[in-house]
């Protein structure tokens, strides 16, 4: 498990006593059902039996290159590189399908060359990442399997605070690991974890090695996926956060439908109301997103939103902060209308909010084709540019035209085919590359197990390198 912000370190679990009666509490419009002590162990063995089944155990290899070191037998001061190093993670994740697709953290997977899931049966089977958002921290793994055990999906909206969940992971490399706990918050956010957060905050214990893994209810549904913990003191404090499973399924969705998250965008800049924003801007209460700025022809500026605006409800659901709006906006589908309640010099009013694509980031002219390819596309781990006359000088490269190789990582599916820095690409796939743009517009699109059949100037020869993973 890896540490974003903060030190991550290990939670602690609840335990229950038998003074526990059997019956039904509400939790807003939901009965939760409440056992006996004896009713409750016979729930979690269950359940625990149910899902354990389900959760894996995600093994990746990334490639560490050290900083440079001094060598006295350099001239003038001067140092080596240091050799590139494999290191080696740990991690869980939860089967979603029967035909061998994972969900489990961006984090855990991420700038991994190789990947290893083993079964709670112990069978093992090399993985292929087939897309991650690291913006939810959430990522797909497929493995080459038919009729494997699987979650219920729940719904993690109806959580409530207070209800029972299991943890189901490998912490600290100890395989098929349950633990027992109690949801503690819902909706937490600025963890510091991921852009988007609306974490499920939990004190069933968690530990290093079981992101990715599933947090389930007492009835087996998957509510969540386990993905850090926060210790100040690196000690036990019980605080483990989880990506709610409405997130995270929405997330896997929208990557095996497009490879990335297509998200809606409220097209304006908000921040939230402190006691003293909310004391200057006479609001009646200490939430909801201020208005900061509106973009140019953006959702909010059709619906009529202006800076000083302060959204308190979408949809009718109170907006408790800047990224509780956010994350409501990015959830809902692009083109559809909503309604905004907000206010403007303390007046109500309302406005249709007509939402559109966030709009993509876009990706540096020197980067090899990525989006989640970043570990699994045929050219990944290369680094391209366009063959300019000074370039062409610099490089002294017998060409001046196409696209060049100017970096390429050591272990790489391209290295390892015998593509070279200072190859100028001169066709992919039997067609012309004129220019980077030409070259990305082509390669973009490519599978992971797609071939890559390119057409290279080394030095004055050309000569074809054909890049296909196993």
């Amino acid at each position: 498990m890896l540490q974003p912000n903060f030190l991550l370190r290990i939670v602690v679990g609840l335990c229950v006593g038998s003074s526990v009666v059997a019956g039904t509490v509400l939790a807003g419009d939901r009965a939760i059902p409440v056992a006996s002590g004896g009713d409750l162990q016979a729930q979690v063995k269950a359940t625990a039996a149910k899902v354990t089944p389900a959760v894996v155990s995600i093994g990746s290899t990334v490639i560490v290159r050290d900083q440079a070191f001094s060598d006295e037998g350099l001239p003038f001061g001067l140092v080596k590189d240091a050799p590139p190093r494999r290191q080696y993670g740990q991690g869980s994740g939860v089967i979603v399908s029967p035909d061998g697709y994972i969900l489990t953290n961006n984090h855990v997977i991420a700038d991994a060359v190789d990947v290893e899931v083993i079964l709670a049966d112990r069978r093992q089977y090399k993985g292929r990442v087939v897309a991650s958002d690291p913006k939810t921290d959430v990522a797909v793994v497929k493995i080459q399997a038919t009729n494997l055990p699987t979650v219920t999906w729940g719904d993690s909206s109806t959580l409530a605070v207070g209800e029972f969940v299991l943890a189901v992971g490998n912490p600290l490399g100890l395989s098929r690991s349950v633990t027992f706990g109690i949801v503690s918050a819902v909706g937490r956010a600025d963890v510091g974890i991921a852009d988007f957060e609306d974490f499920i905050q939990t004190d069933a214990p968690i530990n290093p090695g079981n992101s990715g893994g599933a947090l389930v209810t007492i009835n087996g549904e998957l509510v969540g996926i386990n993905t850090a913990i926060a210790s100040p003191t690196g000690g036990s404090v019980g605080v483990g956060f989880a990506i709610p499973s409405n997130m995270a399924k929405a997330a896997m969705q929208s990557l095996l439908k497009t490879g990335r998250v297509v998200r809606g965008f409220l097209g304006a800049s908000t921040q939230d109301v402190t006691p003293l924003l909310g004391k200057i801007f006479r609001l009646p209460d200490v939430k909801g997103a201020i208005v900061t700025d509106v973009q140019a022809k953006g959702s909010a500026e059709k619906a009529g939103l202006k800076r000083g605006d302060v959204v308190v409800r979408f949809d009718g659901h109170d907006v408790m902060d800047s990224g509780h709006l956010r994350n409501l906006v990015a959830a809902v589908t692009i083109g559809s209308k909503h309604k905004l309640d907000f206010l403007r010099e303390s007046k109500p009013y309302q406005a249709d909010l007509v939402v559109q694509e966030a709009p993509r980031e876009r990706a540096k002219k020197s980067q090899a084709p990525s989006a989640a390819a970043s570990t699994v596309h045929p050219l990944a781990g290369v680094v391209f540019d366009d063959v300019t006359v000074p370039l062409a000088r610099q490089m002294n490269l017998a060409v001046t035209s196409g696209v060049v190789v100017t970096d390429i990582e050591e272990g790489s599916l391209a290295e390892s085919s015998g593509l070279q820095p200072g190859d100028v690409v001169l066709e992919l796939n039997r067609q012309h590359i004129s220019s980077f743009s030409v070259f990305q517009r082509l390669a973009d699109p490519m599978k992971p197990s797609g071939l890559a059949l390119l057409l290279v100037n080394r030095q004055g020869s050309v000569l074809y390198i054909p890049i296909q993973a196993e």
